[in-house]
């Protein structure tokens, strides 16, 4: 019997009161695709699956919940920060960098929180443990 799961993360599934809305701006911003829609949308980039859950009330997320897009450059980011800018996004952050490299957070359509980053331009101290 195995102890630990050793399969690939491959879904990440958001309640939505407008999975449409929600759709489309992974679409627009992340290059995902649509696959299948009803009740649900199911998202597909990269081999992973992201799961648009239709829900009738609000959903009430804590303040630090977040997920993240890692960017290769720090160029990408700050062109990315700009694109988000100019299309309205709503923006919790300028980009700004701590010691694992450089980043931003901005928020979905119905308010999850997003974290835009990348490790380009990390501090020599920020290393793996193993």
């Amino acid at each position: 019997m195995k102890t630990q799961c050793t399969g690939t993360l491959n879904h990440l599934s958001l309640p939505t009161k407008d999975p449409l809305a929600t759709a489309h701006f992974f679409e627009k911003f992340f290059g995902c695709t649509i696959v299948a829609a009803g009740e649900s949308i199911l998202l597909k980039r990269d081999g992973f699956d992201l799961v648009l859950d239709h829900i009738a009330e609000n959903q009430v997320w804590p303040s630090n919940f977040h997920f993240g897009f890692e960017m290769a450059t720090l160029k990408e980011v700050q062109e990315l920060y700009q694109t988000f800018n100019e299309a309205k996004v709503h923006m919790e952050t300028a980009v700004f960098n701590n010691s694992r490299g450089s980043r931003f957070f901005c928020r979905t359509p119905e308010g999850v929180l997003l974290e835009i980053n990348t490790r380009e331009d990390k501090e020599d101290g920020w290393k793996k443990l193993f």
